[in-house]
């Protein structure tokens, strides 16, 4: 007997192989990973303290607790223009496993998924788990530098196999924002085909244009093939609360309480009513958090501009600065370099698939006392 070949052969994360390098050095200022150095605020934390001192420490419903899904529910109903029923909600332990649940429930050995890249390299992986096949379709360039969804690309790329299409808006890495006409086009295209959408929205509340993202929320229809997946760890900076949750429509939803019964059984109840009181009572810190990224953004892109070296568009959203070098072919082996020489963490461009080699990622969400510092050091290697 042996591990399954495809689980023995899946490529551990490129970002993961840097990142374990400067583990644990107080020097190092990490930029690698999505997310900043703000902990969790103390309204959270004492909601959780709460709940934990309430014995709130059993199981409880697969798919979340009625308090937190209907909380959600208001939530994206107020940020969105279509309303969303609590019915439609599912609770699970991180973003990511809502996309991996979501792949397990639509993903049968060799039928493909169309992935909308560069992109996070979890969610190739996710399918690969699965026997399906990531198709990476990559986003087209505009002549300032940005990107757009190439829905010819994505037609060229869909045979009688593939199941869905996977996209991220706001992205990591780029910063690309699907506009509502992008939104309104795609929505089109699967509802043609009869494909399904996934959209994973973990960014929408960092956009530098209003405060929240265009999103198939405000397009689809209770029954569309959409599923969109978001997360409790940018908004409300609870990266290590692993809590996320998802939309869909009815045929999904109700196998989700199967899947998460055999993946993990439910998310920890205590930590279920802690985000009650982070959606019901945390806008404002969302929107603070926000302007903290801002902030970022404009300390970044000021730095690295003039830089001859260097090319970066602006992101539109999220907190990330997708570094293009000029010259540069291992994007790995020179985030390696980077971080023996300067004591800086920054992910490599080939971690993100079609379209990232040749970039550097870097994670703009933390304070300036992070962020000056790693700049000076950065800025003579990458002139």
């Amino acid at each position: 007997m042996a591990v399954r070949p495809r689980i023995q052969n899946l490529q551990a994360s490129l970002i993961a192989e840097v990142a374990v390098l400067g583990m644990g050095d107080p020097e190092v200022l990490p930029l690698w990973f999505g997310e900043g150095d703000l902990p969790t605020p103390r309204f959270i934390t004492e909601a959780a303290s709460r709940a934990l001192e309430a014995g709130e420490t059993f199981y409880t419903f697969e798919r979340g607790i009625p308090p937190l899904r209907q909380a959600l529910a208001d939530y994206e109903t107020g940020l969105h223009a279509r309303p969303v029923a609590p019915e439609r909600v599912v609770i699970t332990n991180s973003g990511m496993q809502a996309i991996m649940l979501t792949v397990q429930a639509l993903v049968d050995p060799g039928d493909n998924i169309l992935v909308v890249s560069p992109v996070w390299p979890n969610v190739r992986a996710a399918i690969e788990i699965m026997g399906g096949e990531p198709r990476e379709v990559a986003l087209a360039r505009r002549e300032d530098g940005g990107f757009l969804l190439d829905l010819d690309a994505l037609d060229r790329a869909r045979d009688g196999r593939t199941r869905a299409i996977f996209l991220n808006s706001p992205s990591n890495p780029t910063g690309w924002v699907m506009s509502r006409a992008e939104g309104e086009a795609l929505l089109a295209f699967a509802r043609q085909h009869g494909l399904y959408l996934i959209a994973d929205e973990v960014y929408a509340r960092v956009v530098y244009d209003g405060t929240v993202a265009p999103s198939l929320l405000d397009l689809a229809e209770p029954d569309d093939l959409v599923v969109v997946v978001n997360s409790f760890s940018k908004a409300w900076a609870m990266t290590g609360w692993r809590l996320g949750w998802l939309v869909g429509p009815p045929e999904i939803v109700e196998v989700m309480g199967k899947l998460i019964q055999y993946n993990i059984s439910g998310a920890p109840t205590f930590i279920q009513h802690a985000a009650v009181t982070a959606v019901r009572e945390g806008e404002e810190f969302a929107r603070s958090m926000a302007e903290r990224y801002r902030a970022g953004r404009t300390l970044v892109l000021d730095a690295l501009r003039g830089l001859n070296r260097v090319q970066v568009a602006p992101p539109d959203g999220a907190f990330y600065a997708f570094i293009k070098v000029d010259g540069m072919t291992d994007s790995l082996a020179f985030a390696k370099e980077i971080l023996a020489k300067t004591k800086v963490g920054l992910a490599p461009g080939a971690a993100f698939g079609l379209g990232g080699e040749g970039h550097l990622r870097l994670c703009f969400a933390a304070s300036r006392d992070r962020l000056a510092p790693a700049l000076e050091r950065l800025i003579p290697i990458l002139r």
